[in-house]
Parts: structure tokens; sequence; C-alpha cells
């Protein structure tokens, strides 16, 4: 109980939505917009109560107008199951719906235009959901799968080139088959304008995961992989190569052999908190 009251808290309500809701009453479409604004709200209540069983940082779950979002203060550092477990817990909780709202037809409690206006409502926030398009579910899908071969800097950008791509590809079909279809023109330019914003904070984004990886919990990754890199190259070369979920001992070679090694901690030391932001690698081999 105290955690639903915990997380109700931080349930913040986008101003526009009222005007929503009052055009809803005064078209004698209240029934459909309380329909879809449930659906949204305990998608994201999935997402929300699976990032506080792991004691994520929750900021804060706002409902828009034409959908919602569960914000987190982690910033690409925790385990990528707990991250894949988070994201997939908002779509999960279509399948209980469904099965509750069937259960209800089934006793005659609801009726059977209710139940296929809820099934409808859910099937296309599932779906829709799961698109390959940063910020939906289906676009941190993907960056956690390339996440698990790539280095942040590289999963995050090929994930934002995928999604512009996709988004494109949709804007397209849109185009072909519903060109005057508003609501989803809406949500097409908050899509791209998120993808824009994303994209020209990248690299801020990448230092939010340095910073945090420094600073946060050193004890969360346990599987190591080892980053070669030689003497001359460059500090924050060396720190671009980092990936998620993963801790990097940082094998210093000349001419392929081992000279030393250094631990991700002495590096980000360094470029943090003494401010060697031009220094070789060879130069923090020496320093430690």
């Amino acid at each position: 109980m105290n955690r639903a009251i915990f997380l109700l808290r931080h349930v913040h309500i986008h101003p526009l939505l009222w005007i929503v809701i009052a055009l809803s009453i005064a078209t004698a479409h209240f029934l459909e917009v309380c329909l879809l604004l449930g659906i949204i709200f305990i998608h994201e209540m999935g997402h929300a109560a699976a990032a506080s069983f792991f004691s994520w940082r929750i900021k804060k779950i706002t409902l828009l107008p034409f959908g919602g979002v569960a914000e987190m203060d982690e910033h690409g550092n925790r385990p990528l199951k707990e991250e894949a477990i988070v994201v997939i817990a908002g779509p999960l909780q279509h399948v209980w719906m469904v099965g509750l709202a069937y259960g209800l037809l089934s006793f005659h409690l609801i009726s059977e235009e209710l139940f296929s206006l809820f099934l409808s409502y859910n099937l296309m926030i599932f779906l829709f959901n799961l698109f390959p398009v940063w910020p939906l579910d289906g676009g941190k899908l993907v960056f956690l799968l390339l996440s698990l071969k790539n280095s942040f800097p590289s999963a995050h950008r090929i994930t934002l080139l995928l999604s512009f791509g996709s988004l494109l590809l949709f804007s397209i079909a849109i185009l072909a088959a519903a060109p005057t279809h508003l609501n989803v023109w809406i949500i097409i330019a908050f899509l791209f304008f998120s993808l824009y914003h994303e994209w020209k904070q990248r690299r801020y984004i990448f230092m939010r995961f340095l910073l945090e990886r420094y600073y946060g919990k050193k004890s969360s990754l346990h599987n190591l992989k080892p980053i070669q890199a030689d003497e001359q190259e460059l500090l924050i070369h060396v720190l671009e190569k980092f990936q998620r979920g993963c801790k990097h001992p940082i094998i210093v070679e000349v001419d392929g052999r081992e000279k030393g090694r250094l631990d991700e901690n002495e590096l980000l030391h360094a470029y943090f908190t003494e401010k060697r932001l031009t220094d070789k690698i060879s130069d923090l081999l020496f320093s430690y």
C-alpha cells in the first residue's frame, strides 16, 4: 500500500490533458477518453512498479494528451536484465487488462460493445508502444539489444538512426492510408521532436552515463569485459568504448603487446576529477 501511494504521488497530469477531457465531454466522447487514459495510466504504472521493485529513482509519471511517460532518474548503468524487465512491464499490463475485461464480459458485467472498444484500445496501445522508435518501449528494447555488443554512444546513435528511419516509413504509410488523421500526425510530430532533442543531447546523455558510472553504485556490474587500448589513444576515446552492463579493465598495449592495466574508475577519476581531458592512456599508466 505504501509503495502504491509513493507511486501515485509521482503522477502528474499535463495541463493540455484537461482541455482534451473538456472537449471529450463537449463532444460526448468522455467514455472513450476515460478508457484510453485508464489503459495508458496502468501501462505507465507497470513501468513504475517494476522500477520501484528494483529501487530505481522515479522522477515522475506524466499523463499526456496523447500518451504517457514514466521518467526515471537512471542513466544506463542498471543491469540490462533489470532494464528489460522495466521496459516489458508496461506492455505486460495489457494482458491482464484484456483478461479481466473478458471475465467481466463472461459474467455479463459489461456489454460486448464496451469490451470490443476496450480490446481495440488495448491492442492499439500495445502494438504502437512496441514500434521500434525511441522513446517508445520498442525503441528502448532496440537500445538494450544493441547494447549487448556495442558501446553506449554507438548503441545510442544506431538506435536513434533506426528510429528516425522507422518513423519516416510510418509517416509515409500514414500519408498514403490516412492523411487526414490529425491525432496520428500530432503523435508523429511529438516523436520526431523527441528524436531530434535526443539526437542533439546525445553527447550530454553519454556524459551522464559516465558520471553515473563514476559516482553511482559500483557493485551492480559483474560482467567483466576488457578493453584493449593503444597507449597513444586519448582518454575520451577509450571512455567512448564503455558498454552498458559491463565492468571494464583497461589493457594498455604497445605494438600489440600488453604494457599495463588500468581500472575503469581510474579513467573516470582522471577525466571528471582531475580534468585530464586531453591526456593519452599512456599518461595515466605512468600516473597510477
